[in-house]
């Protein structure tokens, strides 16, 4: 008995191509959106070199315990890559795309047959890439220098991964729909680099988070960051210190709730404020 294959269609055929060319295109804008990030110094030196240079200088400075066999560094290495991931994505796209917008870029985008997504789809991509390099950096440096204990069970890495791609994802939404706010590329910086800082303070990227005023912690608790951290820590610190914690626990629950629930809350801005071309173009 012999068995034959049905031709492709005409129609199935077309849909292939379409699939291929659209994964074609997304590809493309996002090793464009990469390159034009390596092309700016200034970019690379902020976005990879500030957390590596804080990294130096604090573990340098705080070497002593925080908790029984909890060292500073121990900590202050989950606040650095949260703060890592939230830079290359919330603030770097928050003044990128005012820039982008205010030169023409994304108005000669609209303009073009190339759908929508593929702009978006490139910055993803582009987050993505640079936020695994920048975080592998972090700890590379971490371990060679200060001694850094790295996940040691399956559970924690994947824990590590949800908490990185829930809060990359509710950043680079934020970063987008804040980027609006903007009236031209060069307030861009102006409008994120204060919130982005503010935030870093008070979300315990500095300092251990129960230190800090319970007003300042109930303010930190709104937004995304101080989640990340939180989650972070239950990953590079003992299950103990999570009696620490505001709640008593590291709570990874309500972590994936409120960064689940920033994701749509930044999904829903983005819908509703972005904006291709600048105020005065109409």
């Amino acid at each position: 008995m012999t068995t034959t294959t049905k031709p492709a269609t005409p129609a199935a055929d077309a849909t292939r191509t379409r699939r291929t060319g659209a994964l074609a295109l997304g590809l493309r804008q996002g090793r464009l959106e990469i390159t034009q990030f390596l092309r700016s110094r200034e970019s690379v030196v902020f976005t990879m070199g500030f957390p590596i240079i804080m990294i130096l200088i604090f573990a340098s400075i705080f070497n002593d315990e925080i908790a029984p066999g909890v060292s500073y560094t121990q900590y202050f290495i989950t606040g650095m890559i949260a703060a890592g991931l939230m830079t290359v994505s919330f603030q770097n796209l928050g003044i990128w795309i005012p820039i982008e917008r205010d030169r023409g870029v994304l108005k000669r985008y609209r303009g073009t047959p190339m759908p929508k997504w593929v702009y978006f789809a490139g910055k993803v991509i582009m987050v993505v890439v640079i936020g695994v390099a920048e975080t592998a950096l972090l700890l590379a440096v971490s371990v060679a220098l200060f001694d850094l204990d790295l996940p040691g069970t399956a559970g924690k890495w994947l824990t590590f991964a949800w908490v990185s791609v829930l809060g990359v994802t509710a950043c680079t939404l934020c970063g987008i729909a804040i980027s609006s706010l903007a009236r031209t590329a060069r307030s861009g910086s102006a409008v994120v680099t204060p919130v982005a800082l503010v935030l870093q303070f008070i979300s315990g990227v500095f300092f251990v988070f129960t230190n800090l005023p319970a007003w300042m912690q109930q303010v930190a608790a709104l937004f995304p960051l101080k989640w990340m951290c939180q989650g972070l820590r239950s990953v590079f610190l003992p299950e103990s210190f999570g009696a620490r914690e505001p709640g008593g626990s590291f709570e990874l629950d309500r972590v994936a709730l409120v960064l689940v629930a920033w994701c749509v809350i930044g999904l829903l801005l983005c819908l509703g404020t972005f904006r291709w071309t600048t105020r005065r173009d109409g």
